[in-house]
């Protein structure tokens, strides 16, 4: 563990020398991300899919669509959720078992971004008010890690969602019937998009990979809608942001937002 540990202050040492000179590790500009690709379809039989690679972080999101039950008080709403889970394969770090704080909230920030924004029109996932609504299940597997999961995860879901189809039931003897080869497109009213930023020392920078996920004191994920209102934010680290470095971080998130925005609409544009 010590040597780790020592190899671990080298890299931030270096990083941190870097960006006194305005420079990263990668070469690339404080505010800039890395190089986004997206598949969409990656698993033929899901009602919706996508892998998505930032940088050497790839996370591939699976979409299922079927009946459910509304929840008690929101009888008049279709469901939402997602979830997140890290392969042992993606990083020498990660074990088998369940899932740990960091995972959870990987997966909540994923979630929260998404519904916060009303990217999908839940309203419209009825099939008979009160007994009966359609549950969208979006699951993202990571399958390599290298810093920023919570971005990468949030493309993974939107890109699915958007490319994802529901299929059509009718409420037929007190039970969803499904109609057979009826299926449309998720309502869909926005495309959500968040952007993570990492401080380090007293510089803030966009995309952490992840020698400088490591060598961080905060973080801060922020994500915006289409027409670029701030729907959602976590942070995390021990380290603190002041109310200036906040604003110039939700300025940045709606500015770089709008660049991976653009590549998810091209993508699901793509196979619609």
């Amino acid at each position: 563990m010590a040597s780790h540990s020592v190899i671990d202050e080298l890299k931030r040492t270096q990083i941190l020398e870097l960006l006194e000179q305005g420079k990263r590790v990668d070469g690339r500009a404080l505010d800039e991300s890395r190089d986004v690709s997206i598949e969409i379809n990656a698993i033929p039989k899901a009602n919706g899919s996508a892998r998505i690679r930032l940088g050497d972080t790839e996370v591939v999101c699976g979409v299922k669509i079927q009946p459910d039950r509304p929840f008690p008080d929101t009888g008049d709403k279709g469901l939402f959720i997602c979830t997140a889970e890290l392969l042992p394969l993606s990083h020498p770090t990660v074990e088998t078992g369940p899932p740990q704080p960091p995972v959870i909230e990987l997966a909540r920030v994923t979630d929260r971004g998404i519904r916060e924004s009303h990217m999908i029109d839940v309203t419209q996932l009825v099939i008979e008010k009160d007994k009966s609504v359609i549950g969208v299940f979006a699951d993202n597997v990571v399958v390599d890690y290298d810093g920023n999961l919570f971005d990468a995860c949030s493309y993974a879901a939107t890109a699915a969602l958007l490319s994802s189809k529901t299929p059509k039931w009718n409420w037929t003897d007190d039970a969803p019937v499904l109609a057979e080869g009826e299926e449309t497109q998720l309502p869909i009213n926005t495309i959500p998009v968040s952007v993570t930023m990492a401080k380090i020392g007293n510089h803030i920078i966009v995309d952490p990979n992840g020698d400088e996920w490591a060598s961080m004191d905060a973080r801060v994920t922020i994500t915006t809608d289409s027409d670029g209102n701030i729907c959602a934010l976590q942070k995390g680290g021990n380290d603190g942001f002041t109310l200036d470095e906040i604003v110039k971080c939700g300025e940045t998130s709606i500015k770089v937002g709008a660049k991976i925005r653009e590549k998810l609409k091209a993508a699901s544009q793509g196979v619609q």
